[in-house]
């Protein structure tokens, strides 16, 4: 019987994705280009989310979108109707967005008239999780109607963002979710991970979200 070569595929795959996230996110600071990773699961509230950061930082940096989705570009014409630079990038059955595709998505804004650029991630907890698109910050969204309990469920997910964004906390009086709860789950993957409870609909706590976001631009954009 011959022998049975066995060859890793995944993890060839992540190394090659690791190479180039880490070579797109040189040039983004040569070109001074802030890329923010944003992900979640499906109807966390993700556009809707990026719509009222953008209108809440009220122009002070120039922002345009990368969508991603399987096979629509729904949230891209939202995005596009608010006169925000906006890219559709339609994946074709990848749950997931890695560097080289994100890569692609960027030729097709102008950077020059840019100072952050938002990825909307495919809405998925688990593969988005595991590649890195090139992004100087990855953010998550929670939901309320999701449950407090996702951290315990996906724990990648939390581990690897800088920022969790408890949304749709105008559902709350309707909920059992336990906000507490959620935040020492998340702190105990990630301790440094940044928390804000907000409401993407109404607003609420989006002016400090969008304020930390500002700053962190800002002092990106502002190195030597």
């Amino acid at each position: 019987m011959e022998e049975i070569r066995l060859i890793e595929i995944k993890e060839a795959i992540h190394t090659d994705n690791t190479i180039k996230a880490n070579l797109l996110r040189e040039n983004l600071s040569k070109s001074k280009t802030f890329l923010l990773n944003l992900m979640s699961s499906p109807g966390a509230g993700k556009t809707t989310t990026i719509l009222k950061t953008i209108e809440t930082m009220g122009g002070r940096i120039r922002t345009g979108v990368i969508e991603a989705d399987i096979d629509s570009m729904v949230d891209a014409e939202k995005i596009a109707a608010k006169g925000i630079a906006a890219v559709q990038l339609r994946t074709g059955g990848f749950c997931h967005l890695d560097a080289s595709m994100v890569e692609k998505g960027l030729e097709g804004l102008n950077l020059d008239n840019l100072d952050l650029v938002i990825i909307e991630n495919v809405g998925n907890l688990v593969c988005p999780a595991e590649f890195d698109t090139g992004a100087i910050k990855n953010v998550m969204i929670l939901s309320v109607p999701e449950g407090d309990d996702k951290p315990l469920k996906y724990p990648l997910m939390f581990t690897v963002c800088d920022v969790l964004l408890i949304n749709k906390i105008d559902y709350l009086s309707l909920s059992d979710f336990d906000v507490d709860a959620a935040k020492t789950r998340a702190k105990n993957l990630n301790p440094n991970i940044e928390i804000f409870q907000i409401s993407s609909k109404t607003g609420e706590g989006v002016e400090a979200w969008a304020e930390w976001l500002l700053k962190e631009v800002t002092g990106f954009l502002n190195q030597p």
